[in-house]
């Protein structure tokens, strides 16, 4: 940040086009300070590899950056086959090269048997922590340890076009799922080495990349700009059930305190009687009133 310009409070929510090539910290960091924002965080890390829609909170959206984590992933991909890496992904080192002896008929069979409930084993270069350390740091030790299998979902995986050695792909998919992993799981479905030679992120939840803007253009903007195209803070919050609160009700739920009628269990998005966004509430069948989860702050 430039000498004597002081961060500042900002609120709201930034859908960026993260470039290739950088860490998604390095690129909050920028964006940061672009804003000058005092507080900034992001709704889950694409690797340096990937390109495409990473949301980036401000202030008190970064509340609720943990709402949008359980949303559904769009991606568009590019597999390479015949060739193995370390890491699954084109970022690491070949460790086997093999013919490649499948058709497309073949790969549209493959692509099948992977739509739909899924186990997958996290890879050893993510940043899962195995006793408080990250997994890649003691992948590049050499070390490997035992991961648990996940539950995921791959909603959708469809072919773009295969050239024989690389084919694309859409894939949606739910929370936890590595589409590296999944790159290689389509290879070990054909018989065939393979890894995940590019990715792009198209859309997480219904937050569209369509909508996001690439770093060097948001450094173009003026400040004014720049504020115009930040989101208001439930942007994040459109999968929920919305309750609208009284005067009475809204002041108890800024000050933590359960309020209205009972409530069907599950999370909401609650607004006072004037539509302005108050937090996050839930209720469930033990406590059916709703409960303030995370409130807003008050500027």
């Amino acid at each position: 940040m430039a000498a004597g310009k002081a961060w500042q409070r900002v609120d709201g929510v930034l859908l960026l086009d993260k470039p290739s090539g950088i860490t998604s910290n390095a690129a909050l960091q920028q964006a940061r300070r672009l804003f000058s924002a005092a507080k900034a965080g992001h709704t889950g890390t694409l690797d340096p590899l990937a390109s495409g829609l990473l949301p980036l909170c401000f202030g008190e959206a970064t509340k609720f950056a943990h709402d949008l984590l359980a949303a559904d992933k769009s991606y568009e991909a590019e597999v390479c086959f015949g060739i193995a890496t370390d890491t699954g992904d084109a970022d690491g080192a070949v460790v086997r090269r093999c013919p490649i002896a499948f058709d497309a008929a073949a790969l549209n069979d493959a692509l099948a048997r992977l739509r739909g409930p899924l186990e997958q084993i996290p890879p050893m270069h993510s940043a899962l922590k195995h006793q408080g350390r990250a997994l890649y740091t003691l992948a590049r030790q050499g070390i490997e340890v035992e991961r648990p299998a996940r539950q995921i979902t791959i909603h959708r995986l469809q072919l773009i076009d295969f050239s024989g050695e690389r084919c694309r792909l859409h894939v949606r998919c739910s929370k936890g799922t590595y589409v590296r992993s999944l790159a290689v799981e389509l290879g070990e479905a054909l018989a065939c080495a393979a890894h995940l030679s590019a990715l792009r992120r198209t859309a997480v939840g219904s937050l569209q990349v369509a909508d996001a803007l690439p770093l060097a253009a948001l450094a173009e903007l003026s400040a004014e700009e720049r504020t115009g195209r930040l989101l208001p803070l439930d942007r994040l919050l459109q999968g929920l059930p919305a309750v609208h609160l009284d005067e009475a009700a809204a002041l108890r739920f800024r000050h933590g305190n359960p309020v209205g009628d009972a409530q069907p269990p599950g999370s909401y998005r609650v607004y006072d009687a004037a539509g302005r966004l108050l937090g996050v509430g839930e209720s469930d069948a033990e406590r059916p009133q709703l409960r303030p989860r995370r409130v807003v702050g008050v500027a």
